[in-house]
């Protein structure tokens, strides 16, 4: 299938860095990354908890993010861009999931790491394979400096779920949006972290 004249928009959109574009990219794919995240996490029979996918997620976008849109620059319209995303993205996943092999239990229930709060959603605390890019911050300040490059409403989603061990119900109630909002929400959010410090870390 050829690439659709939406995601010729969209993508030209992104490379030119438009106002939302990139927001608008990653509500439009990630749906199909989580599913190649989720199916590859099947075939070598591992089970990620919500925390885990979204670390893999933020990892796929920071890819496709990284070296001014590299990867995406590379896609010359030969095949749909899902098809380009769906390859890509498969690489990322099984690089990171051999990668973090000893912090990834296989047949672990989400419900089991889930633990004290029993919502599904995974404390940071509860969870050695979370965002790497709160993994490798080891002390307060620095999350919080990078807290002051998202938005509004990212920045406390981060704050109140990595800071603050949250669950994703009472993020929800406290920032008024839709539980199932905040995943995408945090994965957005990590993917910006990341590169701000990939950034940070090349300029020193």
């Amino acid at each position: 299938m050829a690439l659709s004249a939406k995601d010729r928009n969209l993508l030209q959109r992104c490379l030119a860095r438009r106002p939302g574009a990139w927001e608008e990219f990653v509500n439009r794919f990630l749906g199909l990354v989580v599913h190649v995240i989720n199916h590859t996490a099947m075939s070598r029979s591992l089970t990620l908890v919500q925390d885990e996918r979204e670390d893999l997620a933020a990892e796929v976008f920071l890819t496709l993010v990284s070296n001014d849109f590299a990867a995406l620059r590379r896609f010359r319209g030969d095949s749909s861009l899902a098809t380009y995303l769906t390859v890509i993205a498969r690489r990322v996943v099984v690089r990171e999931l051999l990668k973090r092999k000893p912090a990834l239990p296989s047949h672990r229930s989400e419900d089991e790491a889930a633990g004290r709060n029993g919502e599904g959603a995974v404390e940071h605390a509860a969870d050695p394979a979370a965002g790497a890019e709160v993994e490798r911050l080891n002390n307060r300040d620095e999350i919080e400096r990078l807290l002051e490059g998202l938005d509004g409403d990212e920045a406390e989603v981060v704050r109140l779920y990595h800071l603050e061990g949250k669950s994703y119900r009472e993020i929800s109630a406290e920032v008024g949006i839709a539980e199932n909002s905040v995943g995408p929400t945090l994965t957005r959010a990590r993917a910006k972290m990341r590169q701000v410090k990939a950034e940070a870390d090349t300029s020193t």
